[in-house]
């Protein structure tokens, strides 16, 4: 088996293994499944990180590579456009989604926020203060949950899709993307993706996680840094998640309209048509791959 083969298989047998078994053992323990739950939060911690541990093991002592490709700098300074760019991605897909449930008449959503706060907090007096602080507290949450985000990215991005059709990097794109939802399969059939129906959601979640690898690769290919993915991955978490339910709880269906939702696909899928038809999804700035990387197996 050649080396790169072989440094593939160990890491998705670790990422999946280890993801897998935290999130089948939370469920036999009967811990609650929800965003809002911190006790479920902070024992998915180890989840969050498997691809990240399961880059590092393969590269240290599997294949022996290193990091030299691993893109652990920043690059601020020249690439912060970037990395502007990963921060209010989740802006302009919102603003897709208002538009399209608008014009599909699907959805009316609520820019005062407060249809969603009451069903949040019955009774609360909500006041223009904490209305300004609900709008920017996901912008700083982008920030905080970016090193976390790193966990997931530092194993995808920087490891998987550099390596997988490694020639092709379109192809590379959506064939992680396509492992990246299969990776999800038992948080989304626990109902923490907040599906209607969850089997649906098993069956779309994969476009999402396809057409979010186009851009998260991208991004790390241009800046030759995993920083700027794993800001534009907590970006979308943070960012998205929250303004869809601020906008849409209690008026739609989040299947739909959600920043995981049906319609979240159309303003992706024009980004990544950019990134595509331009010719931008090339190998730029980073570290040459170790000489069995850039060789398929």
């Amino acid at each position: 088996m050649k080396t790169k083969t072989k440094g593939i298989l160990a890491y998705l047998l670790i990422t999946f293994g280890g993801a897998w078994a935290v999130w089948v053992l939370l469920w036999l323990l009967g811990v609650s499944v929800s965003r809002t739950s911190l006790q479920f939060q902070l024992l998915t911690l180890p989840v969050e990180f498997s691809p990240a541990l399961a880059a590092i093991i393969v590269r240290l002592w599997v294949t022996h590579e290193g990091f030299a490709d691993a893109g652990l700098r920043l690059y601020l300074r020249r690439k912060w456009s970037y990395y502007v760019f990963a921060l209010f991605l989740p802006l302009f897909v919102m603003a897709g989604i208002v538009a399209l449930a608008a014009l599909l008449r699907v959805g009316q959503p609520d820019f005062s926020f407060h249809r969603a706060l009451a069903l949040l907090y019955p009774g609360l007096t909500i006041s223009p203060p904490m209305l300004l602080g609900v709008a920017l507290s996901p912008l700083l949450l982008a920030l905080v949950q970016t090193p976390i985000l790193w966990g997931e990215e530092f194993g995808w991005r920087s490891y998987l899709q550099l390596r997988l059709l490694s020639e092709r990097p379109l192809l590379a794109a959506l064939a992680t993307g396509l492992i990246w939802g299969l990776w999800h399969a038992p948080v989304i059939l626990l109902g923490y993706e907040h599906y209607t129906n969850v089997w649906v959601g098993l069956f779309t979640f994969p476009v999402l996680t396809v057409l979010l690898s186009i851009i998260f690769g991208w991004l790390r290919l241009r800046t030759g840094s995993i920083w700027s993915a794993s800001l534009a991955h907590s970006a979308f978490n943070s960012i998205g998640g929250a303004f869809t339910g601020l906008l849409f709880l209690g008026g739609a269906d989040f299947a739909l309209v959600g920043s995981n939702g049906i319609l979240a696909w159309i303003p992706l899928g024009a980004v990544c048509a950019w990134i595509v038809f331009t010719g931008q999804l090339k190998p730029q700035g980073i570290s040459p791959l170790p000489h069995y990387a850039a060789v398929s197996s």
